[in-house]
């Protein structure tokens, strides 16, 4: 690889992963390079992880709408329960909600709710957050 900038040659030395590793000392590492281990005193900027979470946010709209394009359709609300959803446990957590995606598909927003209840993540994972999305699909206000 012929190196002719800063980026290119911190790409090689620092290599490049998707998910924390420990760098050569140990220190918790991600991305390229990046310290994100308290040992070391180190973490991402505040503007770091807003980007970041601007970032998934975004992913997460466009993923959902691709997979269940009828979500679009959905009042910002209810919609923004769904992603609430998607960034906890993924579009492929949301998708096992069968019941609940009918129900809300078919605007029976009160079967709906009752659905999103009647699983493990209500009832044991997410209890609380899972009762405030319940009352959003329900009520369609903001919890």
């Amino acid at each position: 690889m012929l190196i002719t900038n800063l980026n290119d040659q911190l790409r090689r030395d620092e290599n490049s992963r998707a998910s924390v590793y420990p760098d050569s000392l140990g220190f918790w590492t991600i991305g390229i390079g990046i310290c994100v281990d308290s040992r070391k005193n180190c973490g991402l900027f505040p503007e770091e992880i807003d980007f970041i979470f601007e970032n998934r946010v975004k992913k997460n709209e466009a993923a959902l709408s691709a997979e269940f394009p009828w979500t679009d359709a959905l009042d910002e609300v209810r919609r923004g329960a769904l992603l609430n959803m998607v960034f906890e446990m993924g579009l492929r957590g949301l998708g096992d909600f069968h019941q609940f995606l009918a129900a809300l598909e078919a605007k029976n927003y009160s079967a709906a709710a009752v659905a999103m209840l009647d699983s493990l993540w209500a009832r044991s994972q997410s209890p609380a957050r899972a009762q405030r999305l319940s009352q959003q699909i329900l009520t369609g206000v903001w919890q």
